[in-house]
């Protein structure tokens, strides 16, 4: 069976006011099923309104069905982050609630991405848009993670972010990098083991591990990444000093 090719489905004006509508549904009937503090309604309503507004301040012709996807990951990742801001203000939310929706939401991250690639719509945009819906996510989590087993795993989900504000500084930190299986491996390793955490499957002292683990793999992974963009950079500037030497020479 082929998917359709077609990148229409919705004008760009009324795609992020249908997914703010969305958003708010899906806040209302968590209100309704398992409660939501005020600060977990306003947590959901700025994602939502964050969210939908730099979508409409995109202006793209159209979404396209793989950011389509992509959206519904983020609306229920503003779910999520409603859940995790009620239970930091002492609502109790059932773990298995949010747990579901993460996990949903974890499931659904391959699915835009095939989707593009069958379509051929795969766009910078997309992948930009994917990426960051992703690092939210396990940003949140780790925060769930982190009421539970203590705010040192937080580092796990602003690993991520504190590349990107390092990169302000360093401008080499923003060469690009060789696609590597084992960031794939290490970057999908987070959501998982951040989902189990917070389920309260497993026994204290095996959470603890687990994001222990999470953590060492993951500062690992930038490790290796930064010595590789840090090396490259060298060699930039080696090569650029060569050759305004040789231009002043001739």
């Amino acid at each position: 069976m082929t998917i359709s090719t077609a990148t229409t489905t919705t004008s760009p004006s009324r795609a992020p006011l249908a997914g703010f509508a969305a958003q708010l549904l899906l806040l209302t009937g968590l209100a309704v099923t398992s409660g939501l503090s005020s600060w977990g309604w306003v947590a959901g309503v700025v994602f939502g309104t964050v969210l939908c507004g730099l979508l409409h301040r995109a202006g793209l012709p159209s979404l396209g069905w793989a950011n389509l996807i992509t959206f519904g990951r983020a609306i229920l990742t503003g779910g999520v982050t409603a859940l995790v801001a009620s239970t930091a203000s002492g609502v109790a939310v059932p773990a298995v609630l949010l747990v579901t929706i993460a996990v949903v939401a974890l499931a659904m991250d391959g699915v835009d991405g095939q989707v593009a690639r069958r379509t051929g719509t795969s766009t910078a945009f997309g992948a930009r848009f994917d990426m960051e819906v992703d690092a939210f996510l396990i940003l949140v989590l780790s925060v769930s993670a982190a009421i539970e087993y203590g705010w040192w795993a937080i580092a796990i989900g602003a690993f991520r972010y504190v590349f990107v504000a390092a990169s302000w500084a360093l401008p080499w930190l923003n060469a690009p990098l060789p696609p590597r299986f084992g960031r794939k491996v290490v970057a999908a390793q987070q959501g998982v083991m951040l989902a189990v955490v917070v389920s309260g499957l497993l026994p204290g002292w095996l959470a603890v591990a687990a994001l222990a683990v999470a953590l060492g793999s993951l500062a690992w992974s930038f490790g290796r990444d930064v010595i590789w963009l840090r090396q490259a950079s060298r060699v930039r500037h080696t090569a650029r000093s060569r050759w305004s030497a040789t231009l002043v020479t001739q």
